[in-house]
């Protein structure tokens, strides 16, 4: 990385003000610099053709280039040390706590509204509110089993939350499919760095979900689907394979006897927990949409007699919507009596007259965003938008002023990346996304999915705005040396939120094809060794640490091991997570052009999910929010 500019103006995550290696950067720059830039992008080229004869892709709606795309993956990885991890762990357990104490709230006596501490307006006009679902009682007071909190750093490297996904939030599948595949390609990066396991997820998810079963300690666990045009459907049969449950779509379920039922080859067998990926208003036409096929009816009925429980719970929405999502600093306070560990952005209401003045007066230089929108899409920047534009944009925000919010730009953090087109390492902006799983106990893969903008200056990491990822590694020390180094992290976190009235904040294909070969567990790395670290809330997590031995030799050409047996021409050239990449890939790469993963992206912080939608679907209305809200990363 001789060549590296890492610039003055946003936080790098590899390297000091100075110019220094970051501490627990310091293992995988000296395996860089001994791998060398012509190894690193042939291995970087084996990899994309493994994502993309593997299937690891998502799907964008409306682009004439396709639909269909390979996710793009950029090998340097982002690390976080354990220190630092620990006050990022302890922070999002408190936030978790805190959303969940509020849906149980709101869906009964909804104190927090009669006290004042939120607006009733707010929530009873989000079209995530589900009245129809009030009184309802879920299993362990859990609404949100599965959650996506996206961070960002900004120019100081203070963590703050951009937004809470509490609906279906994606991109795990793409994680656990990095690290198999890193732990392949780059097999020698992870010597002696002591990175923390995130293979276990499906495992840990799966004991969430049958914790949940009315009928314990039996628990049929099901994934309930959109169908194989979903965005997101590489996701869900990736999951569901990993833990070993049925994949199913609505007509595979039906109710009987206050019952949820699943038909099979056997006969019918009795559905217990449903991991839907549905959107709330397609689940039981007999209760949201009428015109929805692709849910049960009666399903909500069965939920309410507490015969099924269904995770994400229904309802729980509301509180990711962007306008309540200023309020989680008061939330954190109000039922928990602590103060808020991970700051908010500052956020503006459009609703509050006074914040939407003051919006309107700045646009040229704020982010405005659609509340209900997500993956970059309903969002005007304004510092890259044109007069015309954000006079355009700012018609729609007085008509409806309740469905935007507005926030500062933020400069998102950087970090090294490799652009196939220069041949060199430069800085792209990133976010990270952890995946925190709630049932009786807290707990949280230890890194999550980053995200990086491939676009050159841009500030959108999202797929569909022509983002990527990187594999993202929790350190069991700080480095870079267990055991001899401090942790890293000072320095307290922004306490942002809700912007006081009149005191502005003054800031400058269907992937089910390519699982057949696939079996729970693999691409979990050998030779792991167990650790137990303590969380700073005091609960105990067990992890592993993906220890390698050290290497005395360099490592071994990859691209050159024995073709698996196959059955045609087309699965001769599938990738399996934990297996050698077969000779074709090699072979292959000498007359395909690899993904250079330099597509478009854009503009200010980034953006929550885009819904993880259905194209043409005989059983969905065109124009009409679709299913699986958060599936597109």
């Amino acid at each position: 990385m001789q060549n590296y500019q890492q610039g003055e103006q946003f936080f790098d995550e590899m390297f000091t003000p100075h110019g220094d290696v970051r501490p627990h950067y310091q293992g995988v720059q000296a395996y860089l610099e001994r791998l060398g830039v012509p190894e690193f992008e042939r291995r970087r080229s084996l990899l994309d053709l493994a994502f993309r004869n593997q299937g690891i892709t998502f799907t964008v709606y409306g682009d004439s280039a396709g639909t269909e795309r390979t996710f793009p993956f950029d090998p340097v990885p982002r690390i976080i040390p354990a220190g630092e991890w620990a006050t990022l762990e302890t922070g999002l357990t408190q936030r978790v706590k805190a959303l969940n104490a509020f849906l149980r709230d709101i869906y009964s006596d909804a104190q927090i509204l009669k006290d004042g501490v939120i607006p009733s307006e707010l929530v009873y006009t989000s079209s995530h509110f589900r009245r129809e679902v009030h009184g309802l009682k879920v299993p362990l007071g859990v609404y949100t089993h599965i959650v996506g909190s996206d961070l960002i750093r900004d120019e100081q490297g203070n963590y703050l939350v951009l937004e809470d996904n509490l609906r279906s939030p994606s991109g795990v599948s793409y994680l656990l499919a990095n690290r198999a595949a890193m732990t392949r390609i780059y097999p020698g990066m992870f010597d002696s760095q002591g990175v923390r396991t995130v293979q276990h997820y499906p495992t840990e998810l799966l004991k969430v979900l049958s914790s949940l079963s009315p009928r314990a300690p039996e628990a049929t666990v099901v994934l309930l689907t959109p169908g194989m045009y979903n965005s997101a459907y590489f996701e869900h049969a990736y999951l569901a394979q990993q833990m070993g449950v049925e994949l199913v779509e609505g007509r595979d379920l039906f109710v009987d006897n206050g019952r949820v039922w699943m038909r099979t080859t056997a006969g019918r067998t009795q559905v217990d927990v449903i991991y839907r990926r549905v959107d709330d208003e397609f689940l039981d036409p007999l209760t949201f949409r009428r015109d929805s096929a692709l849910g049960v009816p009666g399903l909500v009925e069965v939920a309410r007699q507490g015969r099924v429980a269904i995770a994400n719970a229904i309802g729980a929405g509301v509180a990711d919507d962007k306008a309540v999502y200023a309020y989680v600093p008061q939330m954190i306070e109000y039922y928990l009596n602590e103060k808020p560990i991970l700051g908010n952005v500052p956020t503006f209401l459009g609703w509050n007259p006074d914040h939407l003045a003051h919006m309107l007066e700045n646009a040229s230089e704020m982010v405005i965003k659609a509340v209900g929108e997500a993956g970059g899409y309903g969002m005007l920047i304004g510092p890259a938008s044109t007069k015309q534009e954000v006079a355009d944009f700012l018609v729609q925000v007085r008509e409806n002023p309740r469905n935007y919010i507005g926030q500062p730009v933020i400069g998102l953090s950087r970090h090294p990346t490799f652009y196939p087109d220069s041949g060199d390492f430069e800085a792209a902006h990133v976010d990270l996304r952890p995946y925190i799983l709630v049932g009786r106990e807290v707990s949280i893969i230890p890194g999550g999915l980053t995200r990086v903008a491939l676009k050159r200056g841009s500030l959108v990491v999202n797929s569909s705005q022509g983002g990527g990822s990187k594999d993202t590694w929790v350190l069991d020390h700080d480095g870079p040396v267990p055991s001899q180094i401090q942790s890293q992290f000072q320095g307290a976190p922004l306490q942002g939120g809700l912007v006081p009235p009149g005191q502005p904040h003054a800031v400058s294909g269907p992937a089910q094809r390519h699982l057949q070969n696939m079996s729970p567990g693999q691409g979990q790395s050998q030779g792991q060794s167990q650790s137990q670290s303590q969380s700073g809330s005091g609960s105990q997590s067990q992890s592993q640490s993906q220890v390698r031995p050290p290497q005395d030799q360099e490592e071994p050409p990859i691209g050159h091991a024995e073709p698996p047996a196959t059955d045609n021409d087309h699965a001769a050239h599938r990738f399996v997570p934990g297996a050698e990449l077969p000779e074709q890939l090699a072979e292959q790469r000498e007359h395909e052009v690899p993904d250079e993963g330099t597509s478009e992206a854009a503009s200010g912080p980034p953006e929550a999910e885009p819904p993880d939608s259905s194209p043409p679907d005989p059983s969905v209305v065109p124009g009409i929010e679709q299913p699986d809200p958060q599936g597109d990363v």
